[in-house]
């Protein structure tokens, strides 16, 4: 084989893909592509009809059922994830919602993470017990606890990593080797490390799902989900999705075609900031710990080396010494970190845990999902990493310092 040969034939890199890997599904010359916004679909005549409506995911039937523009951004995704193909939903928890569905049924086990995105755990812990579905909830560093409660008779294996808020890892291998065994089927949360930063069907995981909202989207200004797995897994939870109704928007998708087209180069910008954030923090004596895998003093490195690529995310943990009431003045003190909820926009964004948190689950479900009173999490946008670090550092000089007394 000739180097023009082996050039040929290598897969294009991400960056390349998300530029240029849709376009076989225009039908036109647009460099940008066309939104579809139409809810229905004319036929031509009662045959077409009947094969419009029969016809699974159709892209010209009625958008609940498909719609070319999110087909355009499932196509990008699903390469871009290694996956043979995938769905596009209204949000990050439709995607989990749906997938969970219409995966399972009355009498299932689950085995699930301690530390989850609250939402899932709500779904898993709340939610599905109501129709029968068990969860069993395993500390995602224990692996072999990981492993022997999926031998227990799990139907599905929930995990998420790097885990909403606490960044802690879990072994993609692993879990999805025990899936298999078991006969399992296991999901993967990718949102955090985002498909430049790691790949779980790659590992083995079967499904992977994303807040679209976040990383994929990049800008803060969309609110989507996506499900990526094997064709005949995705027509399932498809089936599910035409009666969840957790539909995406042709506009909303139209916003993540084009946010996914600068993915690679916002999520470098933004682990190159957090890991100079985390390393600044780390020596700071108002801190009194760092939760992020590409420091060399994160309990699971090693891990992280091994599962993820090209960076460690652009989202860390910070713990303020004395507690609640100092981190809600660093977060107060804050000026180019804003106070809000969300991640992976091109803005960088701070979040008190616990009053997060404190909304939506108690005292005991926080506490096993290690959200504790000081912890802050910060989630690294694009702009210069010592402007950042500048702001973090001031805010650091008020942690000690008392609020003023009302006047």
């Amino acid at each position: 084989m000739t180097d023009a040969d082996r050039r040929t034939k290598r897969p294009p890199s991400a960056s390349t893909l998300l530029v240029h890997g849709d376009r076989e599904l225009s039908g036109d010359r647009s460099l940008a592509p066309p939104i579809t916004p139409s809810s229905a679909h004319a036929a031509r005549d009662a045959g077409e009809f009947a094969e419009m409506a029969s016809k699974p995911r159709h892209q010209r039937f009625y958008t609940r059922y498909g719609n070319p523009t999110q087909e355009r951004a499932a196509h990008l995704i699903a390469r871009l994830e290694g996956g043979e193909a995938a769905l596009m939903t209204a949000s990050g928890m439709g995607a989990i919602s749906t997938t969970a569905l219409g995966l399972l049924k009355a009498g299932d086990l689950v085995v699930a993470q301690t530390s989850h995105y609250m939402g899932t755990t709500k779904l898993f812990t709340e939610v599905l017990p109501r129709f029968g579905v068990r969860t069993k909830l395993v500390d995602q560093a224990d692996t072999a606890g990981l492993v022997a409660a999926i031998g227990e008779g799990a139907r599905l294996v929930m995990v998420e990593t790097p885990a909403n808020p606490t960044m802690a890892l879990t072994d993609l291998a692993e879990v999805a080797a025990a899936a298999k065994a078991a006969g399992a089927i296991s999901v993967a949360d990718n949102t955090f490390a985002s498909p430049i930063n790691q790949r779980p069907l790659d590992a083995g995981i079967d499904v992977v799902v994303h807040s679209a909202t976040k990383y994929l989207g990049g800008h803060h200004d969309l609110v989507a989900g996506v499900v990526v797995g094997d064709t005949e897994t995705i027509e399932r939870i498809w089936q599910m999705s035409t009666v969840i109704g957790a539909t995406l928007g042709a506009f909303d998708a139209w916003l993540l075609l084009r946010g996914l087209r600068t993915l690679p180069l916002r999520v470098a910008r933004a682990n190159a900031n957090a890991l100079a954030i985390a390393r600044f923090l780390e020596r700071h004596p108002a801190v009194e710990a760092v939760h992020y895998p590409g420091l060399e003093s994160h309990p699971q490195h090693a891990l992280a080396l091994r599962q993820m690529k090209d960076g460690f995310g652009g989202v860390l943990a910070v713990r303020i010494r004395g507690g609640y009431e100092p981190a809600a003045r660093f977060v107060a003190g804050l000026r180019l970190f804003t106070n809000a909820v969300s991640l992976g926009g091109v803005e960088s964004l701070a979040v008190h845990a616990a009053a997060m948190w404190a909304g939506t689950l108690d005292d005991e479900q926080m506490r096993t999902a290690g959200v504790e009173p000081g912890m802050v999490r910060l989630a690294c946008g694009i702009e210069e990493a010592e402007d950042l670090i500048a702001d973090l550092a001031q805010a650091l000089d008020k942690v000690g310092q008392a609020p003023e007394p009302p006047s």
